[in-house]
């Protein structure tokens, strides 16, 4: 059998098709959150909370108090729930396994396990499956992270155009529940159905349109050098919103496509949007940046990036400041 989406799970809940047992383990944070407060939401009201709903933490917790816990009797409701959060700090946490070969039917018993996975082939992990369920959250690779704003925006009724989904995804990196949280203050400024655009997002959580990550990528693609010159100054004077080695990191993975442009040889938009994972939109500005460098040169630039990521942190570099480094990386860039 499949294993359950995040969607399945959520769809799961919201026709009140409940398991007794809930793993949520993994990396990405931002589902583990949102599984457990939608089953919280679901599942009790807010009058059958007060007697049903117990939640510990692994820090201040053990398995003697969530097995009691579990195994009691709902008081005038359906269920009995138990949450258990940050549970990767219960270092025995497989000592629930007696528990879970034998759950109590009207428990629901929540393991929030973050930032980590128990081994699925573990006899506790089996157990859990053959019980209930078991969800790993799995953080995005960045060229996920796109498509991911897209229809995260789109699911809840709003537009929004692929400069508008690379802004975000350039700026805020691969953290969903950050992502989210931004996001909604753009929704907040919106009537339902309306458009996020740069413009909004400049106006509500401080990305510029003109001076960001994606804009300075694209300005030493096409090789516009009073442009670039012009973002790295922007970004000189704000450091904290434009660390160096997020830049370096952006850059890599630019020119890295590039690169791989000119491997391909079917060039067609439709075969380049998919091998570069990038919308097709912005297939022309690849194009673009592989006529200004070739092969030989994006080594160069490889070489560059990794020196002036090495000089940010310090090695043979005590003076420099991350501005004039940057100013530097750009002109050995386009020169």
């Amino acid at each position: 059998m499949a294993a359950l989406t995040f969607q399945d799970i959520l769809r799961d809940i919201r026709n009140k098709v409940l398991s007794p047992v809930y793993l949520l383990m993994g990396h990405e944070s931002f589902y583990i959150d949102v599984i457990s407060d939608y089953l919280e939401e679901q599942v009790l009201t807010p009058e059958e909370r007060e007697f049903n709903l117990s939640i510990f933490y692994g820090k201040d917790t053990d398995i003697a108090t969530i097995i009691s816990t579990a195994k009691r009797y709902p008081m005038m409701s359906s269920h009995n729930m138990v949450i258990v959060k940050e549970a990767q700090h219960i270092n025995n946490i497989e000592e629930l396994l007696p528990y879970v070969q034998h759950p109590l039917k009207s428990t629901i018993l929540v393991i929030c396990y973050k930032y980590k996975n128990i081994d699925r082939r573990s006899r506790f992990c089996k157990e859990l499956s053959r019980a209930g369920v078991v969800f790993e959250g799995k953080k995005l690779y960045d060229n996920q992270v796109p498509g991911w704003i897209d229809d995260y925006v789109k699911r809840r009724g709003y537009k929004i155009g692929p400069g508008a989904v690379q802004m975000l995804a350039d700026h805020l990196g691969n953290d969903l529940g950050k992502i989210v949280n931004e996001v909604r203050k753009l929704f907040i400024n919106l009537e339902k159905g309306g458009e996020v655009t740069t413009g909004v997002i400049e106006a509500n959580i401080g990305i510029s349109k003109d001076f960001n990550v994606f804009e300075l990528q694209n300005a030493l693609g096409s090789k516009d050098s009073q442009k670039a010159y012009q973002i790295v100054r922007y970004f000189a004077d704000n450091p904290k919103s434009n660390p160096f080695v997020l830049i370096t990191g952006v850059l890599y993975v630019f020119f890295s496509k590039v690169l791989l442009w000119h491997t391909l040889p079917d060039k067609s938009q439709k075969n380049m949007a998919s091998a570069l994972s990038v919308n097709p939109f912005f297939v022309k500005d690849y194009a673009l940046a592989a006529r200004n460098y070739p092969p030989a040169k994006i080594i160069r630039i490889f070489s560059f990036l990794r020196t002036y990521d090495l000089k940010s942190k310090g090695f043979q570099n005590e003076t420099t400041g991350s501005g004039e480094l940057l100013r530097e990386l750009t002109w050995n860039i386009l020169n």
